[in-house]
């Protein structure tokens, strides 16, 4: 009897503040070199290690849905009143029992694996997906140096190659200031 092909989907979280293309280029990249089915972007109202965001969470998901028209494999959500959490953990395990029989791909910029370690359960987090990693400018060395590898299982972690992406949220909102 032939096995069915498991299903695998990227977990892409944060604030999108504000969303931009260089979002939407990891995402493409993602569905291409780790042969994705779906990529989730999990739009969280506010990042657990900052303050406050920019944008209203309204206009942050208009945007999303902007840059992602025509997109049929990237699907955004908002989870956090459904889970009541803004956790990733929290996110990943609803996923899982909704979405059986699937390999679950956090992704990330090589900058969120530098303070990895504090985020809320980040050692259930390396058991339960794999950590699709990529490259950011002025991280990468940092990020292979990031305590969270001394715990990690080296078949749990993914670099992928991809051209430095110097764009973020951070710089367009200093624009915007």
């Amino acid at each position: 009897m032939k096995k069915l092909k498991k299903y695998s989907i990227g977990i892409f979280g944060g604030t999108f503040d504000p969303p931009h293309y260089g979002h939407l280029k990891i995402s493409l990249l993602s569905i291409q070199k780790l042969h994705l089915d779906k990529v989730i972007w999990v739009i969280t109202k506010k990042n657990p290690l900052k303050d406050k965001t920019f944008f209203s969470l309204k206009s942050r998901i208009a945007r999303c849905k902007k840059i992602l028209k025509n997109k049929k494999k990237i699907q955004i959500v908002f989870l956090e009143k459904k889970i009541k959490s803004r956790r990733i953990i929290d996110t990943i395990k609803y996923l899982q029992k909704k979405i059986r029989d699937t390999d679950f791909y956090l992704l990330l910029g090589s900058d969120n694996l530098v303070n990895f370690h504090k985020w809320k359960s980040w050692k259930k987090i390396t058991q339960l997906t794999k950590l699709a990693i990529f490259s950011r400018k002025g991280y990468d060395h940092k990020a292979k140096k990031a305590r969270i590898f001394k715990f990690l299982d080296k078949k749990k972690i993914i670099f992928v190659k991809n051209k430095k992406i110097d764009i973020s949220s951070t710089k367009i909102r200093n624009n915007l200031k």
